[in-house]
């Protein structure tokens, strides 16, 4: 009797422990599931300090921004100037001078277009080891003068808004504004070669020349936003990675980076 009593005393404590240890169970299991998305959100780490929207650049960010900010600054300034004389030759009536003028600004034109799309290549490229603090930057079609512009970006920028992840949103941004370079470049040199074959060129000619350069300078300005907005995702030594292969694939740049820090 008194073992059968042990036994039942026994079994009726183990069934009324089950549900504790079941509660137990269920909630570790919610602290495990909270504390990894909160990992992955990135949630109760120290946020960055901000300033006008945008992170504040550390020494090593700061200095690869400033590099490719004056490099590109100077591009368009040359290809600017060219432009300028070219249509004031135009305006004196030396139209031969003029469109000499335009030609070696074509040159100018390509160099900057091919610095602008191999920047954004280079964002992409390491998008996926980057973590953006940044919202990600909405380009707005009344912005832009050349009615191909106008059209391409009217036609993406309602894309944005179906997509909610922020690392895939930039990576559509990165894609539409290397697009848009492209197409703006094809544009260019399409009106180039029809002015090359054409004996009169009327001043339709000119004010495209002058729609397309304020366009493609927009670009250039919203890929340095995009790189603004990048570079604090890096880490240290995805920062120095991305800064060699970037000097890698722009000499130029390299060069221009010494002479800044001999200076």
């Amino acid at each position: 009797m008194i073992s059968n009593f042990l036994l039942e005393s026994t079994n009726d404590s183990v069934l009324a422990f089950q549900p504790i240890m079941s509660w137990l169970w269920e909630g570790g299991v919610l602290v495990a599931v909270g504390v990894l998305v909160r990992r992955a959100l990135r949630m109760g780490m120290p946020k960055p300090e901000m300033c006008n929207g945008l992170t504040v650049l550390n020494c090593s960010q700061s200095r690869l921004f400033n590099h490719m900010l004056r490099d590109l600054e100077i591009e368009t300034a040359i290809l600017g100037v060219a432009l300028n004389d070219a249509m004031e030759e135009r305006d004196a009536g030396n139209a031969e001078i003029a469109w000499r003028l335009v030609m070696l600004g074509a040159s100018e034109w390509d160099r900057l277009a091919a610095t602008v799309v191999v920047l954004l290549n280079q964002i992409s490229r390491y998008l996926p080891v980057s973590r953006l603090d940044s919202p990600v930057r909405r380009m707005h079609p009344d912005r832009f003068k050349s009615k191909s512009m106008i059209d391409y970006v009217r036609l993406h920028e309602i894309l944005p808004q179906f997509v909610f992840h922020s690392k895939l949103r930039f990576q559509l941004h990165l894609r539409v504004l290397r697009r848009a370079v492209e197409t703006l470049n094809t544009e260019f040199r399409l009106l180039h070669r029809t002015a090359e074959r054409s004996a009169v060129r009327p001043l339709d000619l000119w004010g495209r020349l002058d729609f397309y350069f304020h366009d493609l300078d927009l670009l250039t300005k919203e890929a340095l936003l995009a790189l603004r907005s990048f570079l604090p995702g890096l880490s240290e030594t995805e920062l120095q990675n991305f800064d060699t292969d970037l000097h890698s694939q722009l000499p130029r740049l390299a060069q221009f980076s010494q002479t800044i820090e001999t200076k």
